[in-house]
């Protein structure tokens, strides 16, 4: 694996200083877009989420940390899960997008910091997520060894992330819709066609569901496992520690 490759960008730097323009571009219409062209799926796949890790959030002194968090849904939902104890924690390497989820999440503790070199010491974490961001890294295998770096024994990976469905027709479908469709519609919405263009390529391009799993394992994780969702859309993965 390497990681996102934005039309233009020649290396890992440029690449990550696209990504972060162009979600800065799209802040202010991101949860609309999101729901809207979705149909209200990714609700549902947020809530699936925080239902698989259910266990670590009822630790009451577990730390919890959600990267690439956007606009804080994701955050959101997994500190509506918790009872009491330590508030999650959020990050983004993008200014506008914590703008927007400070507006929605009053005073969370929100740190704007890249998903490849957290502001965290070593073993530090019990939950580490990332909702439809992990893409959008300028090295996966840089991410994957980060997010390992940073949690403690007994810690869990959760990564959801846009996918290719495995079933032949429907997976024309779903190409024909975020080709064709998605970009018109979501450029319309942001003002921001380049980013409507880059998403569906960006899933296209991205790692199968079997060699993200594969490479969380040599990335040190144990134990993971993966279940796509809503016709292979979507992939869950989760990793141990």
């Amino acid at each position: 694996m390497k990681g996102t490759t934005p039309e233009g960008a020649r290396t890992e730097q440029e690449a990550a200083a696209w990504v972060r323009a162009m979600f800065g571009r799209v802040a202010h219409r991101y949860d609309l877009a999101n729901h809207l062209l979705s149909f209200n799926m990714d609700r549902y796949w947020r809530a699936h989420t925080v239902r698989r890790v259910r266990e670590v959030l009822a630790r009451p002194e577990a730390r919890v940390l959600d990267i690439c968090c956007g606009t804080g849904d994701l955050m959101h939902a997994l500190q509506r899960r918790r009872s009491g104890g330590v508030p999650v924690m959020a990050s983004d390497f993008c200014h506008p997008m914590l703008v927007a989820a400070r507006a929605k999440l009053g005073g969370a503790p929100l740190v704007e910091a890249d998903a490849l070199d957290l502001p965290l010491r070593a073993g530090s974490l019990d939950l580490i997520t990332v909702a439809f961001g992990f893409r959008n890294l300028a090295n996966y295998d840089a991410g994957l060894r980060e997010m390992r770096r940073v949690l403690r024994g007994g810690g869990v990976a959760a990564i959801l992330e846009f996918s290719q469905p495995p079933n032949a027709v429907f997976g024309a479908l779903y190409r024909f819709y975020s080709r064709r469709i998605l970009p018109v519609v979501g450029g319309a919405l942001s003002g921001s066609p380049d980013a409507y263009r880059y998403l569906p390529e960006s899933v296209r391009k991205f790692p199968s569901p079997e060699e993200l799993a594969e490479s969380m394992r040599a990335a040190g994780f144990g134990g993971v496992e993966f279940e796509r969702l809503t016709g292979g859309i979507v992939a869950l993965h989760l990793g141990r520690v």
